[in-house]
C-alpha cells in the first residue's frame, strides 16, 4: 500500500513539474513563464505554480499556462477555442536552404491555403503586457519617433529598444560598406497596425505597436515576404530573398526582437519584438522591458 502511494505521488509530481525541479531541469511551461517573466520584469510580476499550472501574474491577475494558451482564470479550461502563444525554436542563425520534399510542399500549401480555418492565437497574456485589449487602448500606448530618419509609430515600449538598436547598427556601419548600403536603402517603414495576420483570425503583431516592417528602396530583384513572393515561396532559396547583413539582424536580436527572415514562411523585412521567446532559446537580451 505505501509502495503504491509513494508511485502515485511521484507520477502527480512528475506531471506537475516538482521532479524537473528537483533534478535541476526545468519543463517546457516553467522555461516559458520564466522567460516570461525575464522579458518583461516591470509588467510581469511574479511567476509561480498554483492550482496546477504555471501561471504568470500581470496587474494584479494570473494567466494560466493552459497548454500554451495563457488564459486567465475564468478561461483557463477553454483550450479549445485558441492556439497557443508562439514558442518556438528560434534559430541562432539562419539555417542552409534546402529544397523542400514534396511532403513539406504539401505542408506548405496546406499552411497557405487553410489559414482562415485556424483557431484564433490566445491573445489574454500580450493584451496584459502591452495594455493593447482594443484598438483605442492599444492605440494610447503608442509613440511617434524616427527610425533610421523615418518616421514610424510604435508601442512606447519598444523606444528604447529601437534606439539601441539603432545606435548599435550605425556603429556597425562606420567600418562596414554593407551596413552602411542596407541604411541608405530603406525607403520607408511601418509600425502600429490594427490588423490580424494576412488571412488569419489571429492579430498580428502590429496591432500593439511592436512589430516594424522595413521596406528597401531596392530589392535587386529579390522577394521579401512569402505573400507577394512571384513564384512558388518554399522553392525559392536564400540568394533570390532580399535580406538585411547578418550583423544588422544580430543587433537587432541583441535588443529583444526576432527577424522575420528565419521562418520557414519568409518576411525578411519584419522585425518583432519578441523578448521572452529569444530568452526561452537562450540569447542575451541587452535591454527589457
Amino acid at each position: 500500500m505505501l509502495k503504491r502511494l509513494i508511485a502515485t505521488c511521484l507520477i502527480l509530481m512528475v506531471a506537475s513539474g516538482y521532479v524537473a525541479a528537483a533534478v535541476g531541469q526545468q519543463t517546457r511551461p516553467e522555461r516559458i513563464v520564466r522567460a516570461i517573466h525575464a522579458a518583461h520584469p516591470q509588467r510581469v510580476s511574479t511567476v509561480a505554480f498554483r492550482n496546477g499550472d504555471w501561471a504568470v501574474l500581470v496587474d494584479g491577475r494570473w494567466f494560466y499556462y493552459a497548454e500554451g494558451r495563457f488564459l486567465p482564470r475564468e478561461l483557463r479550461y477553454r483550450i479549445s477555442r485558441y492556439r497557443p502563444v508562439p514558442f518556438y525554436n528560434y534559430a541562432r542563425e539562419l539555417a542552409p536552404w534546402v529544397p523542400p520534399t514534396p511532403e513539406q510542399v504539401a505542408r506548405f500549401r496546406q499552411t497557405a491555403t487553410n489559414r482562415a480555418a485556424q483557431l484564433p492565437r490566445s491573445e489574454h497574456l500580450f493584451n496584459a503586457i502591452y495594455r493593447a485589449s482594443t484598438r483605442e487602448e492599444a492605440e494610447r500606448q503608442l509613440q511617434n519617433i524616427t527610425f533610421f530618419g523615418h518616421r514610424v509609430r510604435v508601442h512606447s515600449a519598444i523606444v528604447a529598444p529601437l534606439s539601441m538598436v539603432e545606435q548599435r547598427v550605425r556603429s556597425l556601419s562606420v567600418n562596414d560598406a554593407s551596413v552602411r548600403a542596407w541604411i541608405n536603402n530603406i525607403d520607408r517603414m511601418y509600425g502600429f497596425v490594427w490588423r490580424n495576420i494576412g488571412g488569419t483570425q489571429s492579430r498580428s503583431f502590429h496591432s500593439y505597436g511592436i512589430a516594424v516592417d522595413i521596406m528597401p528602396r531596392d530589392t535587386g530583384g529579390r522577394e521579401v515576404f512569402w505573400g507577394w513572393a512571384r513564384t512558388e515561396w518554399w522553392n525559392i532559396p536564400h540568394e533570390r530573398r532580399y535580406h538585411p547583413p547578418t550583423s544588422v539582424v544580430q543587433a537587432f536580436e541583441a535588443f529583444g526582437f526576432i527577424w522575420g527572415g528565419k521562418w520557414s514562411i519568409f518576411d525578411t523585412i519584419h522585425f518583432e519584438y519578441r523578448p521572452e521567446l529569444l530568452l526561452y532559446n537562450n540569447f542575451v537580451v541587452e535591454h527589457r522591458r
